[in-house]
């Protein structure tokens, strides 16, 4: 059976925490109940039971050595559905496994890949196979993660592995933007399995296919590990990149089986299938998880109310912004931020001595919950202190790899991270995980909270609710949370400013033809002699070529991780030192001139803002932080579809779905003096404009129809702006995204539809599905929109219902009844039995 040290876990058996000071597992339960007893904090305690594991015999076709290697490592034998894998994996069909957070994924995919690394081997070395044989004949495996960290421990792994295996033979190894050019070439030129990312394969493999062609050759599987994360606009680009991949292997001879891992989620084939470009019946999904299960306890916490709020208060709404960039607790809301409540929690499990991540969702976040639980240790240990830090996008690699590694040793006793650290970075051991803020889907949500209790023991995960609409509707509905299954991953390959950009890269590495249209979902060739026209590829005879006269590669048309903005570096004016990066699309807004920037509870302020360079310097004494102000405009391009709602009495709401241009400035930043977060001054910007064409979804009704709802023109722009914020709020609840995925826009009189007009549109070129699934799912999502803000108790809005972090406009006007009256309106013009 497996030991602690699960060698089936999500790194091969590495990485389990070794505890450099063992104590005894805190009863954690006993301390949320007796912590969260006060001021009812503790709204909801969920139980989830344990689960016995079922085993299963070895293949017979897997590599002897391997096993025992395997065996060595305490796995006996594996979980039945490790076996139900790799089994269809190694008859070359196309697999994904659907199974929980530590149920060992990874050994279904490295059984398979390196009993075929070891088979070839032996073929190769028979009497009578020369060198050239034995270089075409060694099937080879391609390994993809969605970040750096994930590859690094998979290789840790996969190193303990092969030595308690014995089979030295067996190359393994990483290759990513920060491989040195010598590795790269020692892994063209000798790896058996190559772990790398999209980003790499796209920037690197790819354009130089020739020169990988010996991996491409034998390539005999690609492992896609944690595939649920590529969603959304990220998604449509991964997939786009791995069809190319399986294309240039077809060209090599070679017919790859791909083997995807996923946390538990719906439709698992189906995702996997449109990763890869094949019908879904081409896929097997394994989803039933035999792996053990430690009891799970599942808290929902509610902020305490703040001080100066009376204990009458009964609002269901609970923080600003954990969600948001940079910016979580600006406004004042009834309730202490989650950040602060999170900080508080970190700091008495880690008093407790529980090993604790936690999740928040902003960098900015990161930085201030591990330096609030820091200033609470030292006054009780400052060695505890000393072995709480920040994980967090933006950091520089090797200061990534020590955290990884102080982590793993138990020399750090928590860390507060980003989702950086959600996706398979083995970190078993942990008894606690804080998530501060609604991750966004009920996928990550399960994939955080399961990372506390790895390897079949006890753990506990708190849901920290922030003030947002959203968290405050599911704590209060847990059954929203434990009643409902998971989401299904969304995207869209067939997005033009998504795939017009791969089929000019597909066109550089090896002409594309009629035959290649399907790979790409293209019905004809429209695209590619659009292309043709604007000068991007060449028509021949034998297909469509990149045209190579242009200066640019055709790669660099594209960013994978988002809208196509460079990541900004973030450089100490003085020294010359690269502190980070910054997303290029919001650096106006969190790097602009004057702004002040964190850095591992560094405090910094900008100088300068130009060629994706912001100048920074240290000013360990300020005592204010900055928000940006903004402005932005909505035209539409064109509607795709269109549905009009009819009330009994006449009235209309017209629902539209189609292309949009926004376009957006940064006009202004507010300093907010510390720790009340009052403005202290305003202070105008010049930033360029930018123009973002997506897709929208938006309504319109007439100004009448308001008015006789009993929302006059004086209060029609607030009542118009509280029912946008609350919706894009609550649209995750239906659609795969957060509410930093999509924006919106709310205007009296719109100059294009003449009416009051409410768009939601997403926050990627081209669209990424979200406003679309809006369109589909209006009333359901009308009516949660209606009802999280009536069940908000306060008087006139708040971060709970109506206000919003993201508001460049600082949250005015809102207007909370004329809102509710405006959302009640819409349903009771909405047709009878639709949902």
């Amino acid at each position: 059976m497996h030991g602690p040290a699960e060698a089936g876990s999500s790194s091969a058996g590495v990485g389990a925490m070794t505890q450099t000071d063992p104590v005894p597992r805190p009863d954690l339960v006993a301390l949320l109940r007796a912590s969260g007893a006060r001021d009812g904090r503790l709204v909801h305690l969920e139980e989830l039971p344990a689960r016995q594991g079922r085993t299963a015999e070895w293949p017979g076709w897997a590599d002897p050595d391997l096993v025992a290697g395997y065996r060595r490592l305490g796995v006996e034998r594996p979980w039945v559905h490790q076996v139900t894998a790799a089994e269809a994996a190694w008859a070359g069909r196309h697999t994904v496994v659907a199974t929980g957070t530590g149920s060992g994924k990874s050994l279904a995919a490295w059984l398979p890949a390196i009993s075929a690394v070891r088979a070839g081997a032996a073929d190769a070395a028979r009497p009578g196979a020369g060198s050239i044989a034995a270089y075409d004949r060694r099937p080879t495996t391609l390994y993809l993660s969605p970040t750096k960290a994930l590859a690094a421990d998979q290789l840790t792994g996969l190193h303990r592995l092969l030595d308690a295996a014995g089979l030295r033979g067996v190359r393994v190894t990483t290759c990513d933007g920060d491989t040195p050019l010598e590795e790269r070439d020692w892994a063209r030129d000798h790896a058996d399995v190559v772990l790398s990312n999209p980003d790499f394969l796209h920037f690197s493999m790819l354009p130089s296919h020739r020169r990988w062609q010996r991996l491409l050759k034998g390539l005999r599987y690609v492992v896609v590990d944690e595939c649920h994360a590529y969603r959304g606009v990220l998604g449509a680009h991964v997939a786009l990149v791995l069809r190319r991949l399986l294309r240039l292997a077809a060209h090599y001879g070679a017919t790859p089986t791909v083997l995807a891992a996923s946390a538990t989620t719906a439709e698992p084939a189906l995702t996997a299938a449109r990763l890869i470009g094949v019908p879904e019946s081409d896929v097997v999904a394994v989803t039933e998880d035999s792996a053990p299960a430690g009891r799970r306890t599942v808290a929902l916490w509610q902020p305490a109310l703040s001080p100066g709020w009376g204990a009458s208060w009964p609002g269901e709404g609970v923080e600003l912004g954990a969600g948001g960039p940079e910016d979580e607790a600006f406004e004042a809301g009834p309730r202490r931020s989650a950040t602060a409540e999170a900080a508080d929690l970190l700091a008495d499990l880690v008093s407790a001595g529980a090993r604790t991540l936690v999740f928040v969702r902003s960098r900015y976040g990161a930085e201030v919950i591990a330096e609030q639980a820091r200033r609470h240790l030292r006054e009780v240990d400052a060695e505890l202190a000393a072995r709480v830090a920040a994980y967090r996008g933006g950091y520089l690699p090797e200061e990534r790899r020590e955290l990884e590694r102080a982590l793993r040793s138990g020399e750090l006793l928590a860390l507060a991270t980003t989702n950086a650290l959600e996706l398979g970075v083995d970190v078993a051991g942990l008894d606690a995980v804080v998530i501060a803020g609604w991750p966004g889907t009920r996928v990550s949500m399960w994939q955080q909270a399961g990372r506390a209790g790895r390897a079949g023991s006890d753990g506990v995960a708190v849901l920290v609710a922030s003030e947002d609409p959203l968290d405050g509707f599911v704590v209060h509905h847990p059954e929203a949370i434990f009643g409902a299954g998971v989401e299904a991953t969304t995207f869209d390959p067939a997005n033009p400013y998504v795939l017009a950009p791969h089929l000019c890269a597909a066109a550089s590495e090896r002409q594309l033809t009629e035959q290649d249209l399907p790979l790409f979902g293209l019905p004809d060739a429209a695209l590619l002699d659009e292309l043709t026209r604007r000068g991007l590829l060449r028509r021949r005879p034998t297909g469509w070529f990149w045209n190579f006269s242009r200066p640019e590669r055709p790669q660099d048309l594209t960013d994978l991780r988002g809208g196509g903005h460079r990541p900004v570096q973030v450089v100490e004016s003085g020294t010359g030192t690269v502190l980070g990066t910054v997303d290029g699309a919001r650096a106006d807004a969190t790097v602009h001139p004057g702004a002040v920037y964190l850095h591992q509870g560094r405090t910094f302020v900008v100088d300068a803002l130009e060629d994706d360079v912001a100048l920074v310097h240290a000013d360990q004494d300020v005592g204010h932080r900055t928000k940006a102000r903004s402005s932005s405009s909505v035209r539409v391009l064109s509607v795709r579809d269109q549905e009009v709602w009819r009330g009994r009495d006449g009235t209309e709401v017209a629902w539209y779905f189609g292309d949009v241009e926004v376009t957006s400035q940064v006009t202004g930043y507010d300093r907010r003096r510390l720790p009340g977060m009052d403005i202290v001054g305003s202070y105008p910007l010049d930033m360029p404009e930018r123009v973002l064409p997506t897709t929208a979804v938006w309504w319109t009704l007439s100004a009448d129809a308001c008015e006789a709802a009993g929302v006059g023109k004086d209060v029609l722009p607030g009542a118009l702006h509280a029912a946008e914020h609350a919706s894009i709020g609550l649209l995750p609840l239906l659609a795969t995204c957060d509410r930093w995925d999509i924006g919106g826009l709310s205007t009296a009189v719109h100059p294009q539809t003449g009416q009051p007009t409410v768009f939601v549109h997403d926050g990627y070129p081209g669209g990424a599905g979200f406003a679309e699934r809006g369109y589909r799912a209006a009333l359901g999502w009308v009516r949660a929109t209606r009802d999280a803000i009536s069940s908000c108790g306060c008087t006139d809005g708040c971060p709970a219902c109506v206000q919003s972090p993201k508001c460049g406009n600082g949250n005015s006007p809102l207007d909370k009844t004329g809102a509710l009256r405006v959302l009640s309106l819409l349903l009771r013009c909405a047709p009878p039995g639709r949902d």
